[in-house]
């Protein structure tokens, strides 16, 4: 490890040093942890990171720097370089042993460890992962600190990195610690919008470091000179650089600090050296500005060729520079003191010096082997072409660069390359030449796809339109054909996410267009089946997939057999199309009821997905697969198969990509059963894995139920808070509205929000096509029925006329609604019976419905419903006249509840318990508690309706009891409590605290 520091000496910190100490051994022994190390330039962080790999003892401590290229970028160069140092320290051999079929991911990063593999689906969180995983083998078995500099500089690659890491960095044994400048971070700078994100971790601590104090900068200004300052001197020094250790540093060394002749400006306080020197070595520094781009550090080679200096001459210039402090030796190189001091020489450069010199610099790491590293090369020639005004050559590079940043998975730094190529393109004659034949359609189209990638799609539908306008209206050869198909499928893409409902004609419009034979066709397939799955056919929507025929299955379908025998003369056989097509296909026949076909195509098409190393397909086919189980009540199977889908992901190393999405469905395989708690673990998990928020609104649906069912509203709030009711009834994802519409209506329930719920219920009868996935549908229909169920409930009616438009409508949807399997089946008994409560019909009609319902759930292994039912059953049993299996069912159901932990539920049977005089005390024998003024425990309850202020009707409606027997248990009352009226004795009620 190379000294890198803005001082000679290390003055003050020692708190600081001594945080970051201790910071590293809890890292290292507790769990891991990250510093995140702030201040203005030149206060002190590389010194102080330095000072503490020194220090640091036990372990490895390894740096990596990010560059500044402007626009340009390097992808994940910090990283790069942690990953070359441990590939010299360790071998290839952690290396060797992630390796996926032969095949290294981070040879992406890291070409000597030989040629990357084909571009997977989800190679970009396979490297993630990978990158993760080589950290925490290299951290055993002493520790491993990750520095990473210059944050400030970071490329949108090393950042997505960082996080990535940060968030899913498990085991102790690894520091990361990372330095900016916070006074870079202007308003719009995207490290000002992460930094409050990374804070919020519990791993992440920031400090900030500050300025040097009076003490301190005499200190340090004492150890330059050798000799301590005299007083005056040290206030002047400490006034004039604000403490700054680089500025005194730079300031000492001037030979009158009190004099007016002291450079004032940062600038020529820091280049004060430089006009010290000769012509010769002032020409040397300005030529290492140009070339120290890597970090600030520039080879000895490199620098020798481009000076074009005899080598004594050069030798005599850099042992000038080097003891006038402006470069370091670092190994076979040189390193500016400071990178403030580099930026400064540097614009010191005349317009005609600075063209020549990048210009040099560019050829120079064409002739020079090894000049720069492979990873790198095309970006710092992209830089320096553009630089120096090399137009031609700025767009090859630029076009290297990008193609290198795509292959890299580095998606946001190719489209910045590839957007200078577009930049440059009417500015040289023969750009398609340089592109090897691509014209500007193609570049475009590349530059679209790296957006949609990279996740900036309004950006990919600019660029998609902007292509497709450069595509004459009247072009049908087969390139213009495919190219214009090409970017319709991508413009698809973006549209879809961004909620754009014409996504999907994009698809079909692309299909429309697209040969046959040309490269893409089974890939554009296989989208539109999945998206003909995944979305509901709007009512008062025309042209939709089903409308043209185009439905899932056709279109799975027509994937398969084109990527099984494609037609004469193809450009691909798509075999992730076809596994893609096959696990829609299985998904689309299990949602029809085809349960032998649809297994044997999901298997068929998980078992490819397996073999290819194709984990988000794999993981996608056992998500399905285990949603199709639960519908056939087989949870336990479901359970198995999420399970192994996991250890198939802790296999791979993707837990952070593909986990919380099989999180979710485990959770809600846990609500289903019961297991109230283990589904917010699995919810909290899932979150752990990848907090996106996307990640955030899926699973905030599920610990929304499950909080609710534990009586955790406040939780079940702020989850809700992360969605948005309105545009989930917008969407075409069915899930999507599916979930959020349920978490919404059982919230409303809560809250007794009515008029809210029963509105939504109304909207999402109109808006969202409930048949199109009835797992999920059967769920809010029964959900629907239970807002219908309450709001007849209330005296009077409310919202008569709404709720009797909610009621038509869900007769409606019910009617045409599929019922698939045993829960289904459950779901319907149900709401039909909550409908009929909420008629008002016949006591024993609505009595003989809730028994029916019970007898359904009972067939399937949803406990929580099962106790629902039976509370029903029981108080309609006994509004009946029947209370032949009430004490049973309610007895049940309390036990039930108690031991999934559901507190709603568990209250309301100890409400239902206590009005129809059943004991749930599991201690009989023992003595009951003791009642006011000798009161029965019915004429207790009968006490606690008269303080709320009840009639005898009323207190006989509550209690199910005769309006006569409700009078004669009133006046025992009066008489026991010796009190004149129901007005005394509900005022009494109060006093002893049992009218709550």
């Amino acid at each position: 490890m190379s000294t890198i520091g803005t001082s000679p000496v290390f003055v003050g910190r020692r708190a600081e040093l001594r945080a970051l100490l201790d910071h590293a051994h809890r890292a290292r022994t507790e769990a891991p942890a990250t510093m995140l190390i702030g201040g203005d330039a030149g206060v002190g962080k590389s010194r102080l990171v330095t000072e503490f790999a020194t220090r640091a003892g036990q372990g490895r401590v390894v740096f990596g720097g990010c560059l500044e290229l402007g626009v340009s970028g390097l992808p994940f160069a910090p990283f790069a370089a942690v990953l070359r140092h441990l590939l010299r320290d360790l071998g290839r051999a952690p290396f060797d042993a992630l390796a996926l079929d032969g095949e290294h991911e981070l040879a992406r990063l890291l070409p000597e460890l030989g040629r990357a593999p084909t571009e997977r689906r989800e190679a970009r969180g396979i490297l993630f992962e990978q990158v993760l995983r080589l950290l925490t083998a290299a951290a055993r078995p002493d520790g491993l600190t990750v520095v990473v500099e210059d944050l400030h500089w970071a490329d949108n690659a090393t950042r997505d990195l960082l996080i990535f890491l940060l968030r899913n960095l498990d085991t102790a044994g690894i520091q990361v610690v990372a330095t900016f400048r916070s006074d870079d971070l202007h308003r719009t700078h995207p490290l000002r919008r992460l930094l409050p994100e990374l804070e919020r971790l519990t791993s992440v601590t920031r400090m900030d470091l500050r300025p040097l104090d009076h003490d301190e900068v005499a200190e340090q200004a004492a150890a330059i000179r050798g000799t301590p300052l005299p007083p005056e001197e040290v206030t002047a020094l400490f006034e004039r650089t604000g403490g700054n250790p680089l500025f005194v540093e730079s300031l000492t060394d001037c030979s009158a600090i009190l004099t007016g002749d002291v450079p004032e400006s940062t600038r020529e306080l820091l280049l004060a050296s430089l006009h010290r020197l000769d012509d010769r070595a002032r020409f040397v520094v300005r030529v290492a500005s140009v070339g120290a781009v890597s970090g600030g550090r520039i080879e000895h080679g490199l620098l020798a060729h481009v000076a074009d200096l005899p080598e004594d001459t050069l030798d005599a210039a850099l042992h000038a520079v080097v003891d006038t402090n402006l470069l370091r030796v670092e190994g076979t190189g040189y390193r500016f003191r400071h990178a403030l001091l580099r930026e400064a020489v540097h614009s010191e450069l005349l317009p005609g010096q600075h063209a020549r010199l990048h210009l040099r610099f560019a050829e120079a790491l064409d002739t020079l082997p090894g000049a720069a590293p492979a990873d790198r090369l095309a970006a710092e020639q992209a830089h320096h072409f553009h630089a120096a005004g090399d137009l031609p050559r700025a767009l090859s590079a630029a076009w290297s660069a990008g193609v290198h940043a795509r292959e890299s998975l580095a998606y946001a730094e190719a489209l910045l390359m590839l957007e200078r190529v577009l930049e440059l393109w009417d500015r040289v004659p023969d750009a398609e030449d340089r592109t090897g034949g691509d014209n500007r359609v193609d570049v475009t189209s590349l530059a679209a796809g790296c957006a949609v990638e990279a996740g900036q799609v309004q950006r990919a539908r600019e660029l998609c339109d902007l292509g497709l306008g450069d595509i004459p209206a009247d072009a049908r050869d087969a390139r213009s054909l495919a190219r214009r198909g090409v970017l319709l499928r991508r413009r698809g893409q973006a549209r879809i996410q961004l909620s754009d409902s014409e996504g999907l004609d994009d698809f079909h419009a692309a299909q429309a267009v697209h040969p046959r034979h040309a490269y893409g066709y089974g890939f554009l397939l296989s989208l539109l089946a999945r998206e003909a799955l995944l979305r509901q056919r709007m009512p008062g929507r025309t042209g939709q997939a089903d409308d043209d025929g185009h439905d899932a299955i056709a279109l799975a379908t027509e994937a398969i057999r084109y990527s099984e025998a494609p037609p004469a003369g193809a450009e691909d056989c798509d075999d992730c199309a076809k596994a893609d097509a096959l696990i829609t296909l299985g998904t689309a026949l299990l949602g029809r009821g085809e349960t032998e076909a649809g297994r044997a195509a999901l298997d068929e098409g998980v078992g490819m997905a397996q073999r290819m190393s194709e984990p988000s397909l794999e993981t996608r086919g056992m998500i399905n697969l285990s949603h199709h189980l639960r519908e056939q009540g087989r949870h336990g199977e479901a359970i198995d198969v999420l399970d192994r889908s996991l250890e198939r992901l802790r296999d791979l190393g993707l837990m952070s990509s593909h986990g919380p999405f099989t999180a979710l469905n485990l959770a809600e395989t846990h609500f289903d059963l019961g297991n109230l708690e283990t589904s917010r673990q699995m919810t909290r998990t899932g979150l752990g894995w990848s907090p996106s928020p996307t990640h955030r609104v899926y699973l905030g649906h599920a610990t929304v139920r499950a909080a609710l069912a534990m009586g955790d509203l406040a939780d079940a709030r702020a989850h809700a808070a992360h969605g948005d009711v309105r545009r989930t009834l917008t969407t075409a994802r069915i899930h999507t509205a599916q979930l959020g519409i349920a978490a919404t209506l059982e919230l409303d329930l809560a809250d007794n929000d009515l008029d809210h719920a029963i509105d939504l219920a109304g909207e999402t009868l109109r808006t969202v096509d409930l048949g199109y996935s009835s797992g999920y549908g059967w769920l809010l229909i029964d959900l629907v029925a239970e807002v219908l169920r309450r709001a007849s409930a209330d005296a009077p009616q409310r919202r008569p006329q709404q709720t009797a438009e909610v009621r038509r409508l869900v007769d409606e949807v019910a009617a045409a609604m599929p019922e698939i399997g045993p829960v289904q089946s459950a779901y319907r008994v149900s709401s039909s019976a909550r409908l009929a409560a909420a008629d008002l019909r016949d006591a024993t009609e609505v009595a003989a419905t809730w028994r029916n319902a019970v007898d359904t759930w009972e067939c399937t292994p949803l406990r929580l419903r099962s106790a629902d039912a039976r509370l029903h059953a029981a108080e309609a049993g006994v509004a009946a006249g029947d209370r032949a299996d009430a004490d049973t069912w309610v007895r049940a159901a309390a036990a039930t509840a108690k031991e999934c932990g559901a507190a709603v539920l568990e209250n309301r049977a100890a409400d239902l318990a206590r009005r129809l005089g059943i004991s749930l005390d599991a201690t009989a024998g023992t003595a009951p508690p003791a009642l006011p003024a000798g009161l029965t425990p019915r004429e207790t309850e009968v006490l606690r309706l008269l303080g709320r202020g009840y009639t005898n009707a009323e207190i006989a409606g509550e209690l199910f009891i005769a309006v006569k027997t409700a009078s004669v248990h009133v006046s025992n009352i009066l008489a026991k409590l010796d009190v004149a009226n129901r007005g005394a004795a509900g005022a009494r009620a109060r006093e002893l605290g049992l009218a709550g």
